[in-house]
């Protein structure tokens, strides 16, 4: 694997300051969060740098990007330019950068919604996307800490926190977001011995 440091230029032409300052500290909070959890820290440090490369892209110009992939965009796609910088950067890593490895791509590509199924890597990727250090949201904090309880409390309670912020500004759930939430309150469901009621 590239060491991380040869994409540093890069990352500085791409980005702008503060965005580049905040992949330096999601790269250094997914490191934090791999050693915690035993997820590879190279895959963590690299997958958290490249995490944000297509943000600061021109929305036209990401769109014809993707538009020229073999990724269709789903309806909540279409209408929701924040999640196109993550099919976008998913996209750059694979096609330009070349890397290779399906864990780190799948890190970049779902770090805004979620998913189902997702690895221990791209959890750590997405926990340390909201829990960085540069973060000042409402609710930060308590993410934080639970994101150091373990990797399902983590994804547990800042899913439900975005869900609910989501629907309560009005945008649409993307699937793979409420695929995600189900599959962790399925989870917590079993855990607790508790069953579903129709």
């Amino acid at each position: 694997m590239i060491p991380w440091q040869e994409y540093d230029t890069l990352l500085r032409q791409k980005l702008s300051p503060k965005r580049y300052e905040h992949s330096i500290a999601v790269m250094e909070r997914a490191v934090e969060l791999a050693k915690r959890y035993g997820v590879d820290v190279d895959k963590a440090r690299l997958a958290g740098l490249l995490h944000d490369i297509m943000k600061n892209e021109d929305k036209i110009n990401l769109l014809q990007f993707i538009g020229n992939s073999d990724i269709l965009l789903s309806v909540a796609e279409k209408n929701g330019p924040p999640l196109w910088h993550a099919i976008g950067g998913f996209l750059y890593a694979r096609d330009v950068l070349k890397i290779e490895d399906a864990d780190v791509l799948n890190a970049i590509r779902y770090h805004t919604t979620g998913r189902a199924n997702m690895s221990p890597l791209e959890q750590v990727v997405y926990l340390a996307d909201l829990t960085s250090s540069d973060r000042d949201y409402l609710d930060v904090e308590e993410t934080r800490k639970r994101s150091e309880q373990s990797l399902h409390i983590g994804m547990l309670y800042s899913i439900n926190f975005l869900i609910c912020d989501l629907v309560k500004r009005g945008n649409m759930l993307h699937q793979d977001t409420v695929d995600c939430y189900n599959e962790l309150i399925a989870q917590e469901l079993n855990k607790n011995g508790k069953k579903t009621e129709r």
